[in-house]
C-alpha cells in the first residue's frame, strides 16, 4: 500500500483537554474515581471554571480519536492521510483545535453548530505524579454530530475514498446511524473498520448501539478493564487472571464480512497486549518505563491505536502494527497530554516507505 491522501477516515468527539494536576480532594469532591472517563453531569459543570482558576492548566486538542490520527500522523509524516469529522462550536477552542490538529497533518472536517459551544471542556485530573488520571467529559457541540455531514458531497467524497475506518466507542453514544451507515459501507466495499471499546460505561448503558455495530467491526481495540466490562455484559467467559479466554471469545462474536476474521486486542498498561487473530493468540510486550519518567498515562490507549493505525495503513503485519502502537503510548506517557516529544526519533522499521 502507497500511503496516500484520505486513506483512513475517523469519527469521534473533537474536544480541547484541559489537563492539570489536582488533588484527591477535587476528585472527591466532584464524586470522580481515579482511572475512569465519565461524561459530566450537572454536578461536574462548575468543574471547569474551578479547575482553571484554582489549578494551572494546559489546553491540548484532544478528543479520543482526533488523538489518535494525530499520533498516526506524526508517525506516517505525510499529511492529511487521515481525515477526522466530529462537531463543534464556532468559537476560539474550535479554532484552537483545528489549528493543532492541522499542523500535525490530519484533515480536519468539522460540522459546526451554533447551538453550542466547543466540547472542549474535557478535564484530565491527574494526581499522584500524574500515574493516574480522571476524565470528565462535557460533549457540548460534540453531540450534536448530525448524518447529514456524511451525506454532504464533499464529505461523502472522503467516505468513499477512504480504506480504513476508525470509530471510537464514545461516539456512540452522539450518533449511531452514522456509525452504522459507515460500518455498513466498509461492509460492502470490503474496508477495514476500526473500533474501540473506549470506557466501560459504553458497555453497559449503550448496549444496543455498540451491539448493532458489533458484527461490522473488524479490528477491535480495549484495555482489559473494558474488554472484562464487555464480557461480563455479553455473558461471555470471564477469567481476571488471563485476558486471552475474553480475547478469543470477543473476536468469535457473529461477523458480517466473511472476509476476514474479527482481530481483537487488549493493552493491558505495563503488561503484555493480548491480540486474539484466526483462533490464535499473541502477546506483544510492553515496553516498561521507569516510574519517575512517567508523566501523564492518560493518551496512552489512543497513542496506541495511533501507532497501530501509522503501520496498518502501510499494509504491516498485525504484530509490527501493535509494536508501533506499544513504542508510541511508551512515548507519549513521557510527555504531558498526548503528545510528542520534540526530539521524537522514529524507528526505522516504523517508517513510511
Amino acid at each position: 500500500l502507497n500511503n496516500r491522501e484520505g486513506m483512513l477516515v475517523g469519527l469521534c468527539n473533537p474536544l480541547l483537554d484541559i489537563s492539570a494536576a489536582a488533588d484527591v480532594a477535587f476528585l472527591e469532591k466532584y464524586d470522580l474515581q481515579l482511572n475512569n472517563a465519565i461524561l459530566a453531569e450537572d454536578k461536574h459543570k462548575p468543574l471547569y471554571k474551578e479547575l482553571v482558576s484554582q489549578y494551572k492548566v494546559d489546553y491540548i486538542a484532544g478528543g479520543s480519536g482526533q488523538n489518535a490520527l494525530r499520533v498516526a500522523q506524526k508517525v506516517l509524516e505525510k499529511p492529511n492521510t487521515t481525515v477526522f469529522m466530529g462537531c463543534v462550536g464556532k468559537d476560539e477552542y474550535s479554532e484552537i483545535l483545528e489549528t493543532k490538529a492541522r499542523y500535525e497533518g490530519v484533515n480536519v472536517r468539522y460540522q459546526y453548530t451554533e447551538s453550542e459551544s466547543t466540547g472542549s471542556t474535557c478535564a484530565v485530573l491527574l494526581t499522584e505524579n500524574g500515574a493516574n488520571r480522571s476524565l470528565c467529559a462535557n460533549l457540548a457541540a460534540a453531540n450534536l454530530f448530525t448524518k447529514h455531514h456524511i451525506e454532504i458531497p464533499e464529505n461523502r467524497k472522503f467516505i468513499d475514498e477512504a480504506d480504513f475506518f476508525y470509530i471510537t466507542g464514545f461516539f456512540l453514544t452522539v450518533n449511531p446511524d452514522t456509525i452504522m451507515e459507515v460500518a455498513r459501507h466498509a461492509n460492502t466495499q470490503n474496508k477495514t473498520l476500526m473500533m474501540n471499546l473506549s470506557a466501560p460505561f459504553l458497555s453497559q448503558f449503550f448496549k444496543e448501539p455498540m451491539m448493532q455495530t458489533f458484527p461490522y467491526i473488524d479490528i477491535l481495540f480495549g484495555n482489559e478493564t473494558e474488554a472484562e466490562t464487555f464480557a461480563k455484559e455479553q455473558n461471555l467467559p470471564v477469567n481476571k487472571e488471563d485476558m486471552s479466554e475474553i480475547a478469543l471469545s470477543i473476536a468469535a462474536l457473529p461477523k458480517e464480512n466473511k472476509n476476514r476474521n474479527r482481530i481483537v486486542i487488549i493493552t493491558q498498561g505495563k503488561d503484555d497486549v493480548i491480540i486474539a487473530q484466526d483462533g490464535k493468540i499473541t502477546r506483544i510486550p510492553a515496553i516498561s518505563v521507569p516510574s519517575e519518567k512517567i508523566v501523564d498515562t492518560n493518551g496512552a490507549g489512543d497513542a496506541f491505536v495511533g501507532g497501530f493505525i501509522s503501520q496498518i495503513l502501510q499494509g504491516r503485519p498485525i504484530d509490527v502494527c501493535a509494536r508501533c502502537g506499544v513504542w508510541a503510548a511508551t512515548q507519549i506517557i513521557q510527555q504531558d497530554g498526548c503528545t510528542f516529544p520534540k526530539d521524537l526519533q522514529i524507528p526505522e522499521e516504523f517508517r513510511s516507505v
